[in-house]
């Protein structure tokens, strides 16, 4: 289980940096997410399903990374929480880093904890637990 949810985050990752790079493919995006998902951050707990509004959402986020001058995502570590032969939780370390408006580039660390499922050897996220990205994102002059 962990060496195929390893190799799944490094797609993830991949994906995620191609996009902010502007070459979005949806339906790559969206096969990263199992039919259902729910997401608990300090703004809430949501849920959703992995449709044509999944896409949307994600093509506008990012979007408004690249403006606000996300330049890549990196996995800082990870390591895994097996649960059953079936899931998971992924804590997965990030480092973002931005372009800032006055020219000084940062580097933002952040944890998310992911709740994967693996059904005929494919991982899909079902789930994610972050922190406040916006505040963490003001706090770094980034917003």
């Amino acid at each position: 289980m962990e060496a195929e949810t390893r190799a799944f985050f490094d797609r993830y990752e991949s994906v995620f940096n191609r996009a902010l790079g502007g070459g979005m493919d949806m339906e790559e995006v969206a096969a990263l997410y199992a039919s259902e998902f729910v997401a608990a951050s300090p703004a809430g707990v949501a849920t959703g399903r992995n449709d044509d509004r999944l896409r949307q959402v994600m093509a506008e986020g990012y979007a408004r990374y690249r403006a606000i001058g996300t330049k890549a995502m990196r996995i800082r570590s990870f390591r895994l929480t097996p649960m059953d032969e079936q899931h998971c939780v992924a804590h997965v370390g990030w480092t973002a880093s931005y372009a800032r408006k006055d020219g000084a580039d940062v580097a933002i660390e952040f944890d998310v904890h992911y709740l994967v499922q693996t059904l005929r050897g494919e991982p899909k996220v079902f789930g994610w637990v972050s922190g406040d990205e916006e505040a963490l994102l003001r706090a770094h002059g980034i917003v």
